[in-house]
């Protein structure tokens, strides 16, 4: 008698890449700083500009490319009552940066030994022009940088998930996708990538021990 496969039982296929993210994975940041930023340029106070400030559409927009750097400062200005010239806002702008997550970085350097290793990014074009001016060592480690500002796409699209894994080779169970969001996290699997949720460099060792070869 044949008896049925329960998939949800069934062994993960083997990872042959692995796809990490910037922001909050391998690179530190923090949005507080920006909002301290502009504050001193607002006649808000710091708690209504934090209220304000949102992932919405112009955001996303400025992320897939579809809006421009100066075009997004205008929407900042206006929504957070911003009277500062362009300069200062994009040094605002781009103080989210702290700095490399180093043991997650010595991870990869050891993961690569291994596995082809990517990243893909939701990111727009001045902070990339930032991150890739202040960490090339770190951005040298990977096969290749998915940026969504370029691809037009953002995590967590199933398009856009499509796009990277087409780019990479792979089918997307046979790609390891490590990311601090949970929606990005979700939106990887339900492409049918595997994917670990990243709440720091723990997370990120215990998913690359499990695959790595003895």
């Amino acid at each position: 008698m044949v008896v049925p496969v329960n998939q949800s039982q069934m062994e993960p296929p083997p990872i042959g890449a692995l796809l990490f993210d910037l922001g909050g994975v391998l690179i530190e940041i923090d949005f507080e700083r920006v909002l301290s930023s502009w504050a001193k340029y607002s006649s808000l106070p710091l708690a209504e500009i934090r209220r304000r400030f949102t992932i919405d559409a112009a955001y996303q927009h400025h992320e897939r490319g579809e809006l421009d750097g100066p075009g997004y400062l205008r929407h900042v200005r206006q929504v957070l009552q911003l009277d500062a010239p362009d300069q200062l806002l994009r040094d605002g702008w781009n103080a989210v940066f702290v700095g490399r997550i180093e043991s997650t970085v010595a991870l990869v350097k050891t993961a690569r030994e291994h596995l082809p290793c990517f990243v893909f990014t939701n990111s727009n074009a001045m902070h990339q022009r930032t991150w890739a001016a202040a960490y090339p060592d770190l951005l040298s480690l990977f096969e290749e940088v998915f940026v969504s500002s370029e691809l037009g796409q953002r995590k967590p699209d199933r398009q856009a998930f499509a796009t990277v894994a087409h780019r990479i080779g792979l089918a997307a169970p046979a790609i390891l996708f490590l990311d601090d969001l949970r929606q990005n996290v979700e939106g990887a699997r339900a492409f049918g990538m595997q994917a670990i949720h990243v709440a720091g460099p723990n997370d990120v060792r215990t998913a690359l021990q499990r695959i790595q070869p003895n």
